[in-house]
């Protein structure tokens, strides 16, 4: 069995993430699909302080980019992606929808059978499935807006956001892309999407190939890494990387420091994956990003201990509402906690950190350019910096300079 330094097994995960490449000169359809297509799955979230998370991993792996492109890729009626509960709610390749036929199938049950709303508000969900039949795709907002008159005394506004939603999980309604962000819901023939959904993938296969793109995904990860990729349970999990395994598609490693409890833990790796001698990379990371979404595997590979604050009370918060952590190279030395202040026109650094035997001025010479980068990819015009954090006065400073 191989062994990786710490070290080696950090650059082997950034590469695999795409870290190991310069941005390209000019970036269009081409450079951004096989970007996303790399990442598998692009977690989306509501929140756009600095930007929806969504826009961010691929600033980071390739450098400005024109957002309406990328929306257009993949919000498009009928295009190349959809979206499902593949992470979190997460943009897919509609090709792989029938790889998670047996989840939508897993999900109806669950709930049918656990959640009594459900049940209740059958009446309200087939009401759903023929309005989206008749009007075609919707919004929540617009199935509210002609719902109007038609109440019943068993549902009301929120019902219908939870009904979509239900339907959603189970695949009876998908998404007609996004106006604004709101999500459009559509039934599977509206999209093109109808004869893939009665593809039914055997779930043993389904999950081994979601096993395998996991461990591609990550370039190396333990059990629990690789599960929480695709939101796969660690049984399934381990039955399919011990056939993986069996069939030389994967291997067992061991990586330095990675312990639980005085015991290695055990590592998968693609055989024959290159390890980059080096990362030479400057970037700042979505709190979605799969270099940090997962917490525990963030501190066991780069001593990083990562919890967004967004539902912190503000005067509980340490590091700021929105920090994101700033990767240097393979190493996340500091978080800086960004708003993009559109009526002012500038990019507000709210707080700079460095982490504990960090060198606050190194890290704010090399996140200096991306701040500025980022400010004008956003069309903001400057970048000001707060005082609040250990690392501002440095990142200020590399500012001025620049």
């Amino acid at each position: 069995m191989d062994r990786l330094s710490a070290a080696a097994a950090r650059r082997l995960a950034l590469a695999a993430q795409g870290f190991d490449r310069a941005h390209p000169a000019a970036v269009g359809s081409r450079q951004l699909t096989a970007a996303v297509d790399r990442l598998q799955v692009l977690q989306l979230d509501s929140v756009s302080v600095f930007a929806r998370s969504h826009y961010l991993p691929l600033l980071a792996r390739l450098g400005a980019y024109d957002r309406a492109v990328l929306d257009r890729l993949l919000f498009a009626h009928g295009g190349r992606y959809t979206e499902y509960w593949a992470h979190e709610a997460a943009v897919i390749r509609r090709e792989d929808w029938p790889l998670w036929h047996w989840k939508r199938g897993e999900l109806r049950e669950r709930f049918t059978r656990k959640v009594p709303w459900v049940g209740e508000n059958a009446a309200l969900m087939a009401w759903l499935r023929a309005e989206l039949a008749d009007k075609g795709p919707l919004t929540v907002a617009e199935v509210e807006h002609d719902a109007t008159g038609r109440r019943g005394p068993w549902w009301g506004w929120s019902d219908v956001k939870n009904g979509l939603e239900y339907l959603f999980a189970f695949g009876d309604v998908v998404s007609g892309g996004r106006r604004g962000f709101s999500r459009v819901y559509a039934l599977p023939e509206h999209v093109g999407l109808a004869e893939l959904h009665e593809v039914a993938v055997p779930k043993a296969d389904a999950v081994r190939e979601l096993v395998l793109r996991g461990v591609r995904a990550l370039g190396v990860g333990t059990v629990g890494d690789i599960a929480d990729y695709h939101r796969l349970k660690i049984a399934p999990t381990q039955a399919a990387l011990r056939e993986l395994v069996e069939a030389g598609d994967v291997e067992k490693v061991a990586v330095e420091g990675w312990e639980r409890g005085g015991r290695s833990l055990p590592a998968f790796r693609v055989p024959g994956t290159r390890i980059p001698r080096r990362i030479d990379a400057t970037a700042l990371l979505s709190p979605f990003d799969p270099v940090v979404w997962n917490r525990d595997r963030a501190l066991r590979i780069f001593g990083f201990h990562y919890r967004i604050e967004i539902y912190t009370p503000a005067p509980k918060r340490v590091y700021g509402y929105y920090s994101l952590p700033v990767l240097v190279d393979d190493a996340l030395p500091g978080r800086i906690d960004l708003k993009s202040d559109r009526a002012a026109g500038v990019l507000r650094v709210q707080s700079a950190w460095a982490e504990e035997g960090a060198d606050a001025g190194a890290m704010a010479e090399r996140v200096a350019p991306a701040l500025r980068a980022a400010a004008a990819w956003q069309g903001l015009g400057d970048v000001v910096v707060a005082d609040r954090g250990d690392a501002t006065a440095a990142v200020r400073a590399a500012l001025d300079r620049g």
